[in-house]
């Protein structure tokens, strides 16, 4: 098999998690959601959107609704936030922003030990003004 083939056959077995009603949305951008790989899930980036993709205003509304997103995905693929282990988050102003943000995290982040972090301030985050992506490790029944 050259190297070619190998790189084509990767792309045509990613296993996709979708979180139910987004689908649509996820094509519309052209990315995955989820990908279970090698007993762990890579989480693309999660905002808080609406259903229909738009923003929610509120900043402390959004980033609970970031989180409520990638709950879902990390539901659709029999994980939990305790599953988690390596979070990275993007914030538009952080110095402004980052109590707010941080004060809705302790609803969701799991039981100590708590997963490996890194932020990073940034100027555009497409309307938005917080992401979240994680990797999760699978339970040993879908280590794949």
């Amino acid at each position: 098999m050259t190297m070619r083939d190998m790189t084509k056959h990767d792309m045509t077995t990613r296993d996709v998690i979708f979180p139910a009603g987004r689908q649509a949305l996820y094509e519309r951008n052209r990315y995955s959601p989820a990908i279970r790989s090698n007993g762990f899930l890579f989480v693309s980036g999660q905002v808080g959107s609406r259903e229909d993709g738009s923003p929610e205003p509120d900043l402390e509304a959004q980033v609970r609704l970031a989180f409520k997103n990638l709950e879902a995905i990390l539901k659709a693929a029999e994980c939990t936030f305790d599953d988690v282990i390596d979070v990275t988050v993007f914030m538009v102003d952080p110095e402004s922003k980052f109590e707010t943000i941080w004060k809705v995290v302790p609803e969701f982040w799991g039981n100590a030990p708590h997963p490996t972090l890194t932020a990073v301030g940034v100027t555009w985050l497409y309307g938005f003004q917080f992401e979240i992506k994680v990797i999760a490790k699978l339970p040993e029944s879908l280590d794949r």
